[in-house]
């Protein structure tokens, strides 16, 4: 009686589907959030007859065989890339990427990761952190006495002075790609980490090599989708439903064994 395990492996698989979903439902309001999906395939199967087996002097064979699946596992938990919508803060340190890109920033043993979190703050000591207080690259520092801050499309910070006309430029924002950008870790607090799968990091410019731009003052909002979600949840709770019928049944066809005469 393999349907035990059968369906206790299927009863598994939309556990992690819901806890997948409840990740996403808990992020809807995480800036720059974009919501996994669960990814599943079918465990080995057993051999009893292989197709195209032999099975008279003629050549005759089996069309299909007989194979019987021993149920279902998770293949992975999938990333997906979709932008979210832009919001208005007015904030001079807030950031939205439109279109591909991350902000690189560096955590304290000084490796770098990567966020599409762009709600930026200022140290003490003036330089541009994320809200973690990680230091975003290439390390801005924005003086005491500027009155006033810009960021224009391409990265540029210029500040504004009381006793000057002109703008002073500070620095300018890159952002980084990647050639498969789910293939990248996820550590929490919207950083991410480059991985193998996700291979090495493409800095650049800004609106240059296929690289989004910048908007100041915006927030990108998470890309979950509540009503697809939603749905996502009923499927998985109904396919637990199954997969826990197949069990009792299971069990009774077990039990009317036992109880032959």
């Amino acid at each position: 009686m393999r349907a035990l395990q059968i369906a206790a492996s299927g009863m598994h698989a939309q556990q992690m589907r819901v806890d997948v979903v409840s990740n996403n439902l808990a992020n809807m309001s995480t800036t720059g959030y974009n919501p996994r999906r669960a990814e599943f395939a079918d465990l080995h199967y057993q051999q009893h007859t292989r197709p195209g087996t032999i099975t008279a002097a003629d050549g005759t064979m089996l069309p299909t065989g007989v194979q019987l699946g021993l149920g279902v596992r998770a293949a992975a938990i999938t990333v997906m890339q979709a932008q979210g919508s832009l919001v208005q803060t007015g904030g001079d340190l807030d950031i939205a990427i439109e279109g591909r890109g991350y902000l690189e920033v560096v955590l304290p043993g000084g490796e770098p990761a990567y966020t599409r979190d762009g709600g930026l703050q200022r140290s003490p000591d003036g330089l541009i952190v994320t809200a973690e207080g990680h230091e975003v690259a290439p390390g801005i520092v924005i003086p005491a006495d500027a009155r006033a801050i810009t960021i224009n499309a391409a990265g540029e910070v210029w500040a504004y002075f009381a006793d000057q006309i002109q703008p002073e430029e500070l620095g300018q924002f890159n952002l980084t790609s990647f050639t498969n950008e789910k293939g990248l870790e996820a550590i929490g607090s919207n950083l991410f980490l480059e991985t193998e799968a996700s291979g090495p990091a493409l800095p650049g410019a800004p609106g240059e090599d296929g690289l989004g731009t910048l908007r100041q003052g915006y927030l990108e909002e998470s890309a979950v989708d509540a009503v697809r979600e939603v749905t996502e949840l009923i499927k998985a709770q109904r396919g637990y439903e199954l997969n826990a019928k197949v069990i009792t049944a299971a069990d009774q066809m077990l039990g009317a064994t036992v109880q032959v005469r």
